[in-house]
């Protein structure tokens, strides 16, 4: 796959000179158009060859076009925030909105190419690692993202004659790493293990551009070219096809699903409510003190209909944890900002470094609820979601995440009685909204989109709890109940 990058490309300096101001011109029209219309994020990723130069094409870039717009990340090794949540947690943060380029300087697939070559990683392990990376791509690319993915490559005889120019000046000696030195060590593994990543992960709508990099001007100007006519394509509208995803089943004949088999008789008598309360929440108090929560976190995701009884449930259990343990994350509409990153994003940013818990009252699951009914999204976008919701759930739960995730179920009727009082009472008159009843009128739809839901995102990993909410006592013991469980079986493991 390099052996186009090896043949010694180069470019007169004389022709550099006379094509760059062109080159700048038409990046910096094109990055104000971007950031004029908004209507989509640019995603640069720069990896290679030590010493191929891609530090020198990041400044370039940053010297090209207007820097205020451009946001530039170096990633190196994890620290330990960074450590404490997925991996991919980090990049997630770095991704620029809508209207803006992101640089990154070493992306996502650093970490599992030094992996392979340095044997802390299996063939299966990898090739897992790279299936995960073209779904997350093509979700990017889903969400409106121009990706552009370069790969600076030089020859083993150019990387090492490169390295001792740089180490011999200097100026640029603080260039070269002692890591380095250890990478060249093993040239050939990396080339081996490097072409079957960019052989699997170059897609239609990501694809690799291999620039060989032992001749600056060759170099910049080729990456320079290929950003700008890649931008000015996009911003033409012209888009990669996605393939769609697969809709989901068709619903059962009998009309029965998994809310419809719930047994909503389900009820406590207040004494044995007090009791079995106080018992559950001492048990919860217990295990989230427990020395194994140093190395678990915790996410909590309630969602229910209207007036089910999230917002009570949550209450019960924070009064059984201790403040400083836990965030509560209530999820409206989204913002400005939230609108332009992928749908996402505004989780990723909420997600509890081992020790903590997040609780989310409403979620991600929005997307294939709420956006699916309402039509606030395409089709195609809901029914991708489930297997990037699956594909985020497992990320969390790979790095020690304990995802408890439910439903709480409430009959029509039981619905109309609670937004009939609440009609009645003062302090809770302003949990009922004209929304409200107008999403009652929907009911068909959104309980065929749980159903749907349910079938395609309760996994082995982070299966979804269906608790009948007709009787709120019940719901309440019967979820802390279901949490100190799942708290159990995952210490266990």
């Amino acid at each position: 796959m390099f052996e186009s990058a090896e043949i010694g490309h180069k470019l007169k300096k004389s022709e550099y000179e006379r094509e760059e101001p062109k080159l700048r011109q038409a990046l910096l029209a094109a990055q104000f158009e971007l950031l004029e219309k908004k209507k989509f994020p640019v995603v640069v990723l720069v990896n290679g060859v030590d010493g191929a130069g891609k530090g020198e094409t990041v400044n370039l870039f940053n010297e090209w076009m207007d820097p205020r717009h451009i946001h530039t990340f170096a990633f190196g090794p994890a620290n330990e925030i960074e450590r404490a949540r997925p991996p991919m947690w980090r990049y997630w943060q770095a991704l620029p909105p809508k209207g803006k380029i992101g640089i990154l300087f070493g992306s996502w697939y650093t970490d599992p190419i030094l992996d392979r070559v340095m044997g802390h990683a299996k063939r299966a392990e990898f090739d897992a690692q790279l299936s995960r990376l073209r779904d997350f791509e093509r979700m990017l690319a889903a969400e409106g993202a121009l990706i552009l993915k370069l790969w600076f490559h030089l020859s083993k005889k150019a990387q090492k004659k490169r390295l001792k120019t740089l180490s011999a000046d200097p100026k640029t000696a603080w260039r070269v790493t002692p890591d380095d030195w250890a990478h060249f060590k093993h040239y050939d593994e990396f080339v081996s293990v490097c072409e079957h990543a960019l052989r699997e992960t170059s897609t239609g709508e990501a694809p690799w551009h291999v620039i060989e990099g032992s001749d600056a001007e060759y170099r910049s100007l080729t990456a320079g070219k290929l950003l700008s006519t890649s931008l000015r394509a996009r911003l033409a509208g012209k888009a990669q096809p996605l393939s769609p995803a697969a809709p989901p089943p068709a619903p059962p004949i009998d009309a029965r699903d998994v809310l419809t088999a719930l047994d909503y008789t389900q009820k406590l008598k207040p004494a044995t409510y007090d009791r079995k309360l106080d018992k559950a929440q001492g048990k919860l108090n217990l295990l989230t003190r427990d020395r194994k929560m140093r190395e678990r976190s915790i996410v909590m995701v309630f969602e229910g209909m209207d007036a089910a009884g999230k917002g009570s449930t949550i209450r019960r259990i924070t009064r059984a944890l201790d403040a400083r343990f836990y965030r509560i994350v209530p999820v409206a509409a989204p913002t400005e900002e939230e609108r332009a990153q992928p749908y996402l994003w505004r989780f990723w940013r909420h997600i509890p470094p081992r020790g903590r818990a997040a609780i989310f009252d409403r979620s991600w699951y929005g997307r294939v609820l709420v956006e699916r009914v309402e039509n606030f999204c395409a089709e195609a976008d809901w029914q991708r979601a489930y297997h990037e919701i699956n594909e985020f759930e497992e990320q969390l739960a790979e790095t020690g995440g304990i995802v408890v995730k439910f439903w709480l179920a409430t009959t029509p009727q039981e619905q109309l009685r609670r937004f009939k009082e609440r009609e009645k009472i003062a302090h809770k008159r302003f949990k009922i909204t004209d929304e409200d009843w107008r999403n009652r009128k929907k009911w068909p739809l959104y309980k065929q989109a749980v159903a749907d839901m349910v079938e395609r995102t309760s996994t082995a990993e982070a299966p979804w709890h269906l608790i009948a909410a007709d009787d709120k006592k019940f719901a309440r013991v019967a979820v802390i109940e279901t949490l100190c469980k799942a708290l159990e079986k995952s210490f266990d493991r």
